[in-house]
């Protein structure tokens, strides 16, 4: 658990492992983090909720998935974000003939 302030109040954040649910397997989708071992990827999930499908339509539509399954997706993104570093090389101007 981590505590954070905003202001004067102060706040736990429950960060979840989101290691146990989101597995990499070579010979499914590609290698791409999926669900439990599902053929469900994290980017599906994050696609999905990108296009504005709520958290029920998506357990809806597919059952095998769980509200805690979707957390583990947007935890699993967060983390990846948090860590992905950018290399920046200097932009040449366009040459003009």
């Amino acid at each position: 658990m981590a505590f954070q302030s905003a202001g004067n109040a102060l706040f736990s954040i429950v960060v979840m492992d989101y290691r146990k649910l989101i597995t990499i397997e070579p010979g499914k989708r590609g290698g791409k983090p999926s669900v439990r071992g599902l053929r469900i990827t994290v980017g599906d999930v994050l696609g999905w909720i990108a296009a504005g499908m709520s958290w029920r339509e998506i357990v809806e539509d597919y059952p095998d998935l769980t509200e805690e399954d979707i957390r583990a997706c947007l935890a699993y993104a967060a983390d990846r974000e948090q860590h992905t570093m950018i290399a920046l090389t200097p932009h040449e101007a366009a040459v003009r003939p």
